[in-house]
């Protein structure tokens, strides 16, 4: 439900098309077609309404605020690059942190969102894209930026995956890490 909330919070301000937004519903109900909850929101047309149905039937105890966070940003930044307008853009951003379940809101890069625009008020058009790049960067992904068409591999099991063999490193080839001369 994280990757498809984020996907009608894009869809509700423009970032990603409504298509977009049913092309990603549909592949989540053909790999789940017991979901009752897809179900329902499969005969859902008002994307207002998609947002209330998800964030009143969401478990946030196990609701994973990366997996959401990664897919928004990820979206948002290619949306600012595109966008002329940062007024524009930091208008639908504190719209878009407004509208957040509160359980989000707080958070970071969540939290930064509603006041990344401030600088704007005493003409501060540099320190505002600061903030937003900053924003966009805080789910660094390693040795691939984030594409549709290409998987990326995420630090946590990037680390998960390179300890174990940095550490049977250590044991089969000590001399390359300890110096013996100390």
């Amino acid at each position: 439900m994280e990757e498809l909330l984020a996907y009608a919070f894009l869809s509700l301000y423009g970032i990603v098309s409504e298509n977009e937004y049913s092309e990603k519903l549909d592949t989540l109900f053909l790999a789940n077609p017991e979901n009752e909850d897809l179900l329902n929101l499969e005969g859902e047309t008002d994307i207002i309404n998609t947002i209330r149905y998800i964030r009143t039937h969401i478990d946030y105890g196990s609701y994973n605020h990366e997996c959401f966070g990664k897919i928004l940003m990820a979206k948002i930044k290619v949306y600012y690059k595109q966008c002329p307008d940062i007024k524009k853009f930091s208008e639908a951003m504190y719209s878009l942190w407004e509208n957040l379940p509160p359980i989000l809101q707080d958070e970071e890069p969540f939290y930064t969102l509603s006041y990344a625009d401030d600088p704007l008020s005493w003409s501060d058009e540099e320190q505002t894209r600061k903030i937003y790049e900053s924003i966009f960067n805080y789910y660094q992904l390693i040795f691939t930026e984030h594409r549709d068409d290409s998987p990326a591999v995420d630090l946590c099991k990037l680390v998960e995956y390179i300890i174990p063999i940095t550490e049977n490193f250590i044991v089969l080839f000590p001399s390359l890490y300890y110096d013996d001369n100390k």
